[in-house]
This record gives structure tokens, C-alpha cells and sequence, in this order.
């Protein structure tokens, strides 16, 4: 079924994203996190087009992560995310938490995400 070199993180991400896909209507949400800094992005998958992007490396919010904790900055990030999102006129998206567990900065950038206006 999978091959032995994948992490178990590859393998949930994997058999999530056969359920979740974005549409243009209706993107996804996409979450990754290193050890350091945080990603999100919405992702027509109809197009395989980036429609928005939000980063812990982003010059513009620089100044607002500036001093505060991971947490912190990614329910910044999630704003981030659904501002972007609001200029695009998209309402609604689909979560995809790439295999992380639903907790901590993922958790974080979902209700940031929502707190910003994004519906999912």
C-alpha cells in the first residue's frame, strides 16, 4: 500500500488529501510548519495555482511577530491568511492540516484563519 521510507506523516497527508481538494470556488488551506517558521497558503487544486500565501518570512508582518511566541504568530499568520483571502472575495476554503495533528500552530492558524473571516 505505501512504501516503507515514508514518514507517518507523509503517509496521513497523503490519505488526507485524497478526501481534500480545492476548488476555485472553494480553496484549500494548506499548513506547513518547520522548525522555525510557519506556511500557509490557499491552493486551487482545479488550476494547481497559488491563490494566497502567508509566512512567519513575510517582510509585512515583521513588525507585528516581532516579540511574540509560535502560537502567536501563527494565529497572526491565519489572519494573515483570511485578509488575503477577503481582497480575492473567498469566503470559504478547505482545511488541510498536511498531516499534522489538529493542535498547537495548526490549531493556531485555523482560528486565526477564522477569526480573520475565512469559513471552513
Amino acid at each position: 500500500m505505501y512504501s516503507k521510507n515514508l514518514t507517518k506523516r507523509d503517509r496521513i497527508r497523503r490519505r488526507v488529501r485524497g478526501k481534500v481538494s480545492g476548488t476555485t470556488e472553494r480553496p484549500r488551506l494548506s499548513v506547513f510548519k518547520s522548525s522555525k517558521h510557519v506556511y500557509a497558503q490557499l491552493i486551487d487544486d482545479t488550476t494547481s495555482t497559488t491563490v494566497a500565501h502567508a509566512t512567519s518570512l513575510s517582510k509585512d508582518l515583521s513588525d507585528v511577530l516581532e516579540g511574540k511566541s509560535k502560537g502567536e504568530r501563527a494565529r497572526e499568520i491565519g489572519k494573515k491568511i483570511a485578509e488575503l483571502a477577503k481582497e480575492k472575495e473567498i469566503t470559504t476554503c478547505v482545511f488541510d492540516r498536511s498531516g499534522y495533528k489538529y493542535h498547537g500552530i495548526v490549531k493556531e492558524i485555523a482560528e486565526g484563519a477564522r477569526e480573520g473571516g475565512l469559513q471552513f
